[in-house]
């Protein structure tokens, strides 16, 4: 996971699998999201990485994601409606 910080004026282009969605994040609403699905924050969240291990979770009987991005602030969250799955090149 890596992210870059940008500042200043001009416009930012980025792409994403199909139409990505807007999130808006208040003081009294924080959002969570998939760190695999996550495309951009505005500049002013900082996310924080949540878990959520039960022992279910090492049975494969879970529902949902174990480790998770919050954002708190005011501000916004761009997310894809795809997963980012990363595989390991085979031998």
């Amino acid at each position: 996971l890596f992210n870059v910080r940008l500042e200043g004026q001009g416009l930012v282009a980025f792409t994403s699998h199909y139409e990505p969605l807007t999130l808006l994040v208040t003081p009294d609403t924080p959002v969570f999201t998939d760190p695999n699905a996550t495309v951009a924050w505005s500049g002013n969240l900082e996310p924080d990485f949540v878990t959520d291990v039960q022992l279910k979770s090492f049975f494969g009987r879970g529902s949902g994601e174990s480790v998770q991005m919050k954002f708190s602030g005011n501000g916004f969250v761009v997310v894809q409606p795809f997963e980012e799955i990363y595989h390991a090149p085979q031998s």
